[in-house]
C-alpha cells in the first residue's frame, strides 16, 4: 500500500518565550531564556522557586468568563494555539471536509492544576463532596483535543496520546500515519501543559528532577553543561496543521517542511531514569530514518530532548555517536529547552516547530548556558552553544523522551 506524503502548512505556539510563533522564532534565535521566579504561587518553601512560564497570557483576551471556567490552563493554551495554526494554513472551514480533518493532541498530564484545587478545597472542607462539576472534563488529558474539534467541528480521527514528555511528539507521528494511510487529509496535531502547580513542582523536586538555581534561573536550563542540576519546568503549547500533500498542492497551501518520519521505541529500562547506554535513543532514531527512507548522512540537525540533566544528556550523546558516527561532527545538534524549559507533554510539539522554522530560515537556534565542559561529552560536537549559527538546513530531527522509558523522534525536511 503506497502511503501519502504529509505537509506542515499552520504553525501555532505560544511559550514561555514568545505567544505567538513568530515572537518565539525570534527569541529562540537571539537566545533569550524564559526562566523567572515563580507567579503562580509562593513557591518560597519549595526547593525551586522558579520556571518558564508563559508571560502576559490573559484567557479573557480568547474567551468569556464562562468559558474560562469551564477550561483548565492546558486546554486554553491548546485552543490559543490551535487557532493561531488554522488561521496559519488558511484552512476554508465553509468549503473543506471536516469528516477528514482530526485532532490528535498530546498532554503528559492534563488538568493538574484542576485537580490540585478540587482536591484542596474537599480537603479543607467539613467532608461533604462538593465538587464542582466541570471538575472532571477540565482534568482529562483527552479534553483538549474535544474542545480543538468542537470548535471547528472537525469530525475526523479525534483522541490524546499520553507518554509522558513524548507526548505530542507521539501525537504528531499519529496524525502522520493517519494521513498517511488516507483515513483524514488534514489533522490538527500538537501538545500542551500547564505544569506550573504546587503539586508538580513538589513532585519533580521529591524526585530531583529539577534545577535548584534559585539564585539565577535565567542560567539554570544548561544542557551539556558540567554544572547542571536538572530541568527547569516549563508550560505551553505547540500546534501543527499536517495536510496530505496532495490535499495541500489542490487548495494552494503554503508548505513550510514535509514530515518524512517518524519513529518510536523503549527503554525497557526505568521508571525515571534513561538507560545509560541510550538504547531506547538509538532505536527510536534509528527507526525514524528507517521510516524516512533516508541516510544518516541527510541529516542536518538534532534537536536533542537535551533536558539538562546529569544522566539524560550523556546518555542522549552517547546514542547521537551510535547513530551518526563520523557524520555527528558535521552536523549541528541544539537543545531549544535551555531557552524554554521543559514543557513536558508539549515539549515534542514545541521543539518540533522549532525544527521546522530552523529548515524555513536556514538558522539553528543555540544552546544557551553553556560555561563549563563536561568531560563526559565529547567537546568535538557542535552543540551549537550560547550563539545560533546560520546553515542550510536540508533535514531537521527532534527527539522527545519520556518517563516510562517512552521514546518518539520525528524527522522534518526542506520541499523539493
Amino acid at each position: 500500500m503506497s502511503r501519502r506524503r504529509v505537509v506542515v502548512t499552520g504553525i501555532g505556539a505560544l511559550t514561555p518565550i514568545g505567544n505567538h510563533r513568530e515572537a518565539f522564532w525570534n527569541a529562540l534565535v537571539s537566545g533569550t531564556s524564559g526562566a523567572a521566579p515563580i507567579s503562580y504561587f509562593d513557591a518560597s518553601k519549595f526547593k525551586t522557586q522558579f520556571a518558564c512560564e508563559v508571560k502576559n497570557f490573559d484567557p479573557l483576551a480568547f474567551f468569556d468568563r464562562k468559558e474560562v471556567r469551564k477550561m483548565d490552563r492546558f486546554t486554553q493554551y491548546a485552543l490559543v494555539a490551535a487557532d493561531e495554526a488554522v488561521q496559519d494554513a488558511e484552512l476554508n472551514l465553509d468549503t473543506i471536509d471536516k469528516a477528514k480533518v482530526g485532532v490528535i493532541w498530546g498532554s503528559g498530564i492534563g488538568g493538574l492544576q484542576t485537580f490540585q484545587e478540587e482536591v484542596l478545597n474537599f480537603a479543607s472542607g467539613d467532608g461533604t463532596p462538593r465538587f464542582n462539576p466541570f471538575f472532571i472534563p477540565k482534568m482529562i488529558a483527552d479534553i483538549a483535543p474535544g474542545m480543538i474539534s468542537i470548535k471547528y467541528g472537525f469530525r475526523g480521527p479525534n483522541f490524546a496520546t499520553v507518554s509522558a514528555c513524548a507526548s505530542s511528539a507521539n501525537a504528531i507521528i499519529d496524525a502522520l500515519n493517519y494521513i498517511r494511510l488516507g483515513y483524514a487529509d488534514v489533522m490538527v496535531t500538537g501538545g500542551s501543559e500547564a505544569g506550573v502547580t504546587k503539586a508538580s513542582i513538589g513532585g519533580f523536586n521529591a524526585l530531583h528532577a529539577l534545577s535548584t538555581r534559585n539564585d539565577d534561573p535565567a542560567t539554570a536550563s544548561r544542557p551539556f553543561d558540567k554544572d547542571r542540576d536538572g530541568f527547569v519546568m516549563g508550560e505551553g503549547s505547540g500546534a501543527l496543521i499536517l495536510e496530505s500533500l496532495e490535499h495541500a498542492q489542490a487548495r494552494g497551501a503554503t508548505i513550510y517542511a514535509e514530515v518524512t518520519g517518524g519513529g518510536l521505541s523503549a527503554d525497557a529500562y526505568h521508571i525515571t531514569a534513561p538507560h545509560p547506554d541510550g538504547l531506547g535513543a538509538t532505536s527510536v532514531m534509528e527507526n525514524c530514518l528507517a521510516d524516512a527512507g533516508v541516510s544518516i548522512t541527510d541529516i542536518d540537525v538534532v534537536n536533542m530532548h537535551g533536558t539538562s540533566t546529569p544522566l539524560g544528556d550523556v546518555a542522549e550523546t552517547k546514542a547521537l555517536k551510535e547513530v551518526f558516527g563520523d557524520h555527528l561532527y558535521t552536523m549541528n545538534i541544539n537543545s531549544t529547552k535551555s531557552m524554554t524549559g521543559h514543557l513536558l507533554g508539549a515539549a515534542g510539539a514545541v521543539e518540533a516547530i522549532a525544527s521546522i522554522l530552523s529548515i524555513k530560515h536556514g538558522i539553528v537556534p543555540p544552546t544557551i548556558n553553556h560555561k563549563t565542559p563536561d568531560e563526559n561529552i565529547d567537546p568535538s560536537i557542535n552543540f551549537t552553544f550560547n550563539t545560533a549559527q546560520k546553515r542550510e538546513v536540508s533535514m531537521a530531527m527532534s527527539n522527545t523522551f519520556g518517563f516510562g522509558g517512552h521514546n518518539a523522534c520525528v524527522l522534518f525536511a526542506k520541499m523539493d
